[in-house]
């Protein structure tokens, strides 16, 4: 739901409205029953048709919703973090004294279902140029339907004491009419399941088990375009297995400023077939546009249309656990911008991590 603010992308839109979902009458998108959405009723639902057939959120902004749905949870059992190696950038561009790693932990093991073999990120043609590439087990598709349609954003997988987190953009999972939410790793339209289906899990009352910052619900993803974030809890495949046993975990990175030297991003464009790739340095952003205010990472890569919203920043990419340091997501400013060739984040700092801890504590409260 990113690079809507122009005319010919507004355009673009209206020309390919999202209709029904395939092979469904209009009430087969009605919800599961409250409580009830797992990786078998997942992939019941999601099938490889019909994640096709899904396109990236509509243009329009969503508006703000009640915090109603926002699960509550302690963060008492979150493990202290330990300081990271990382670089101190300039204090001016850092909300805290320095940048930490969570959790604190060793790197995730290799994936459990995937050859032993190293996955290296190819070297792009030259700094900022996007290409598409095979992907990486730990980033996929998450996929939604609101209003009866299927829509899919970017999303990864974070390191959790529970194992079951991905993250991906605020403005991806927003409202209280996301359902049927799932995440695949590594989706291609040749390879639709390659790691398999994780569903979202829901409460009780039948609504996902989301953490967006309350002020993004409040304020709206203008106001509050520097909470861009979402975490979302998913439960075992079919096969029972948690989703950073199967494809390991990045590890969330907050308070290491905007300017990294090398930055891999990774999004899911539109109706491609494949993820794309693109590595560049960032640099800091501070909005002239009282509307939107506040500061974000910037980052110029070419071919990152809409579907890559909440596609991931990453450094120091380990091609043997095949993960990173996740410092940022595509959203924020313009729900991640204007341009199909500049992309924005909103800042990790202390929001993220507070965020995070609340939504990593769910893993024990149940």
């Amino acid at each position: 739901m990113r690079r809507t603010l122009t005319t010919a992308a507004v355009a673009a839109a209206l020309l390919v409205p999202a209709g029904p979902l395939p092979g469904a009458e209009a009430g087969a998108a009605a919800p599961a029953a409250a409580g009830r959405w797992s990786a078998r009723e997942a992939q019941s639902f999601w099938t490889p048709e019909r994640m096709a057939a899904a396109v990236p959120l509509p243009s329009a902004t969503p508006a703000p919703s009640a915090p109603s749905d926002l699960p509550a949870s302690a963060p008492s059992d979150l493990p202290s973090p330990a300081p990271s190696d990382l670089p101190a950038p300039a204090p001016s561009d850092l909300p805290s004294p320095a940048p930490s790693v969570l959790p604190a932990s060793a790197p995730p093991p290799a994936p459990a279902s995937a050859s032993p073999s190293p996955v290296r990120l190819a070297a792009a043609p030259a700094p900022g140029i996007g290409q598409d590439f095979a992907g990486i087990p730990v980033v996929g598709r998450m996929f939604v339907v609101k209003g009866g349609s299927g829509y899919f954003c970017t999303a990864s997988v974070v390191s959790s004491p529970g194992r079951d987190l991905v993250l991906s953009a605020a403005h991806c999972l927003l409202g209280t009419d996301a359902r049927q939410v799932a995440f695949v790793p590594l989706y291609t339209r040749a390879r639709p399941q390659p790691y398999g289906m994780f569903p979202v899990l829901r409460d009780k009352a039948g609504r996902s088990r989301v953490w967006i910052d309350p002020r993004y619900r409040s304020r709206g993803p203008n106001r509050a375009a520097t909470l861009d974030v979402a975490f979302a809890r998913v439960g075992p495949d079919a096969r029972g297995r948690r989703v950073e046993d199967v494809v390991g975990g990045n590890r969330l990175v907050t308070g290491s400023g905007y300017a990294h030297a090398r930055v891999s991003l990774i999004g899911y464009p539109s109706s491609a077939a494949r993820p794309r790739l693109c590595v560049n340095r960032t640099t800091k952003f501070t909005s002239g546009d009282a509307r939107i205010p506040g500061s974000f990472l910037r980052i110029d890569c070419t071919g990152y249309p809409g579907g890559t919203s909440g596609g991931p920043f990453l450094t120091r990419y380990d091609a043997r656990t095949r993960t990173g340091d996740v410092v940022g997501i595509i959203g924020g400013w313009k729900l991640g911008g204007d341009r199909p060739d500049t992309s924005y984040s909103s800042y990790f700092g202390a929001d993220v991590r507070t965020l995070y801890a609340k939504a990593a504590a769910s893993a024990k409260a149940g």
